[in-house]
């Protein structure tokens, strides 16, 4: 094992929002899935889970730094804005640090596309600056490339934190194609909005290609934790892999 390899992927732990949505997790799984983000090769920037989870990952995670997120409007994106306003009211009350929101992309495709931007703008009010807002476009749903750039922008102009690519529970997930399109308008926006790769991605050559093509518009070393993430939990495996057993 090379040292260069070693270091490609503790740099990919660092940049990972270990992510438990199963519709059967319990406080159980939670709390191994939290045990296993404190491993002794370093932790990763988040772990995700669905809003029931948050206080027992905040009480399994205790002062380590990893940050607790949680997913609203999840995962179908309905357009109504008073619904992830309660939403994200009682995540944040729960104590979740980052909120994975799902942009109504269905009333976006239907042309309405104030609809879509008021669920974000919702959502913004309530995080406020302390709680960062990954806005979840299901770029697999949304498919052209001309929507993709739409709802790009759209949550670029809401204020979010990061553009997110997917859910990952439809059919098409993460692809480089709409993480191009991502990344190239939040580059033309001055790079200050960051992005999450998410769904599909199991492989540290997977994670390698979509950093490469992060910094290749973004410049070297924009991938930090603060402006890239990669959501996964299949990809934690590889990484362990790769610095050896606990």
């Amino acid at each position: 094992m090379s040292v260069m390899n070693r270091d490609f992927a503790s740099r990919v732990l660092s940049l990972l929002d270990l992510t438990s949505l199963g519709e059967a997790d319990t406080p159980a799984r939670i709390r191994t899935l939290c045990a296993a983000a404190m491993g002794r090769h370093g932790s990763p920037a988040a772990v995700c889970v669905y809003p029931e989870h948050i206080t027992t990952a905040r009480q399994a995670l205790g002062g380590s730094g990893v940050k607790v997120a949680t997913v609203v409007n999840f995962p179908e994106g309905a357009d109504d804005p008073a619904r992830v306003e309660r939403e994200t009211r009682r995540a944040i009350a729960a104590g979740a640090d980052e909120i994975d929101m799902v942009l109504a992309w269905r009333a976006l495709k239907a042309g309405d596309a104030a609809t879509a931007r008021a669920g974000v703008d919702a959502c913004r009010a309530v995080c406020g600056p302390e709680i960062a807002l990954k806005l979840i476009l299901e770029t697999g749903e949304l498919a052209t490339p001309e929507l993709i750039r739409q709802a790009s922008e759209l949550g670029l102009d809401a204020g979010v934190d990061f553009l997110k690519t997917s859910t990952g529970k439809v059919s098409v997930n993460a692809t480089l194609e709409a993480a191009d399109i991502m990344l190239t308008v939040i580059a033309e926006r001055g790079g200050r909005c960051g992005f999450k790769a998410a769904g599909g991605i199991r492989s540290l050559a997977d994670a390698r290609a979509y950093i490469e093509l992060a910094e290749g518009k973004l410049g070297a070393g924009w991938a930090t934790p603060e402006r890239f993430r990669i959501g996964a939990s299949a990809l934690f495996d590889a990484i362990v892999a790769e610095l050896g057993a606990e």
